[in-house]
């Protein structure tokens, strides 16, 4: 990790630590800002002592960002457009990175502080997108090139189904149980058992492991998203150490190579239906001196790359312009044919081949050191163990209007950690707040118990103004930034 700070100016080394600050501060606050919610249910109904329910949750949610690998990490990174991550200065990087972040921590803790479950997810991504308009406004790019748009459309249904999925399951799950056991004492509140301390046996059984179940999903899909930004940090303010992966194996390198290959030969193959699109009978195309990623820049682009990494085994023996380069070749490849992939001219078998050579081309591009992941397990599951009491009461207490039963946490806490692990799987980063609080007031309806108003409406707000409100504070923290500091 040190070896980072070799040979930077000392302005760069400060601005770099402070950035790496920011980062992990965001982790730690979704730490106790989010794992409230994961505890929530088994603190509430007695399932474990508190101090040992956050303890365990933060030890869970530092295994999930250790174990979980980095596909959100660069799901969130790739909300920003391409030519974005492959042009980003060192000043325009921290305008960036300093303002997506201050608006995601300035959000995050006044929603902690009024004990509103809101979503870190919705902040990050709303903070995100306000700077990628930003930027487009301040270049002059079309806003509509702006950010991802395709990405973000995918990540926002994730993050609009996901609670809808969590209210409608949990109450399903309820159901089910009552038809099963409906005399059954899991359906009763602490309250209406107030002389046992604990839940039945394989009521708090089950508890206990969903809360840990969910606190490790929580920590593989929020815990990548620190991942990310970290990255982005680093691919902005050092490029040359961090464009490529430079612990990556000779294997690796082959792989990389040999995807530009098949990538080529991929197309030469669907050239009657692919050749208009990527000018593949356009033989006598240069790369032009302000490269922009451009589908009919393709075949030139595949040629550039194998002489770049012509008998390279090791990415050190590169030039650190060479670095960028190859990186800047690797993102655009993949981003056309992201687009090739969407065209309604190739089968579903071609689209799978093509989606292979996609993952074997970034390979080397979409990584994290491992001192990365580390710092930002620590920081998610130390912010775990703090600052969780607030949100609890909400979840417990105030979404319906009467206490939650055992079976309603067992039901709410099995579907989120379902959702979510679901949605790691697909790589789609979601809002464990909302799931999880959404299965409670399924369960609560499901129940006939009623929801409480005045909670509900708070919990709306939020998820329908965090989004808004995130994306115009990171835009004007940086459109001020640009203007002070260029």
């Amino acid at each position: 990790m040190f070896e980072l700070f070799s040979g930077l100016d000392a302005w760069l080394v400060l601005s770099l630590v402070l950035a790496l600050a920011f980062v992990l501060t965001f982790e730690f606050i979704n730490g106790f800002h989010d794992t409230a919610n994961a505890v929530a249910t088994v603190i509430y109904t007695k399932a474990m002592p508190p101090h040992l329910a956050v303890f365990a949750s933060g030890v869970f949610n530092f295994l999930g960002v250790l174990l979980g690998g980095v596909g959100v990490a660069y799901a969130i990174v790739h909300l920003l457009p391409v030519e974005l991550l492959i042009n980003v200065n060192t000043a325009h990087g921290l305008s960036m990175v300093f303002s997506l972040l201050a608006a995601a921590i300035a959000w995050n803790l006044g929603t902690w502080y009024l004990g509103i479950p809101a979503s870190s997810s919705h902040t990050l991504i709303g903070s995100i997108l306000g700077v990628g308009l930003a930027n487009a406004l301040i270049t002059g790019i079309p806003v509509g090139d702006g950010i991802n748009w395709q990405k973000a459309i995918d990540i926002g249904l994730s993050l609009i189904v996901s609670p809808m999925v969590g209210f409608v399951v949990a109450g399903l799950v309820l159901l089910g149980l009552k038809w099963w056991r409906p005399f059954s004492k899991m359906h009763k509140t602490p309250e209406q058992r107030r002389n046992k301390k604990h839940p039945p046996f394989w009521n708090r059984l089950v508890l206990v492991l969903s809360a840990m179940a969910m606190s490790f999903v929580h920590g593989s899909n929020d815990g990548q998203k620190g991942i990310g930004l970290i990255m982005l940090v680093l691919i902005g303010l050092v490029p040359a150490k961090f464009v490529l992966d430079l612990n990556a194996s000779t294997y690796e390198i082959e792989r990389t190579r040999d995807a530009a290959t098949h990538l080529s030969m991929f197309y030469e193959r669907n050239a009657d239906s692919l050749g208009d699109f990527l000018a593949l009978k356009r033989r006598d195309v240069d790369l032009p001196p302000e490269y922009r990623c451009d589908p009919k820049l393709t075949v030139p682009t595949i040629a550039a790359l194998k002489a770049n990494l012509e008998g390279i085994d090791d990415y050190r023996t590169l030039s650190e312009a060479k670095r960028i380069e190859v990186r800047r070749y690797l993102l655009c490849l993949d981003d056309s044919a992201k687009l090739v992939g969407k065209l309604n001219v190739l089968s579903g078998r071609d689209k799978s081949d093509l989606d292979k050579l996609r993952g074997d081309l970034t390979t080397t591009t979409e990584y994290s050191p491992f001192w990365v992941i580390l710092a930002v397990a620590l920081a998610l599951g130390m912010g775990t163990m703090i600052g969780w009491k607030r949100v609890v009461f909400t979840v417990g207490e105030k979404i319906g209007k009467q206490g939650m039963t055992y079976a309603q946490g067992m039901s709410a806490q099995i579907t989120a950690a379902c959702a979510i692990g679901l949605a790691n799987v697909f790589s789609l980063p979601v809002s464990t707040t909302h799931v999880l609080s959404s299965g409670v007031a399924g369960t609560m309806v499901a129940n006939k118990s009623g929801l409480q108003g005045n909670t509900i409406r708070n919990i709306l707000l939020a998820w329908v103004l965090t989004l808004p409100i995130s994306m115009a504070l990171a835009a004007l923290l940086f459109w001020t930034a640009t203007r002070v500091f260029g």
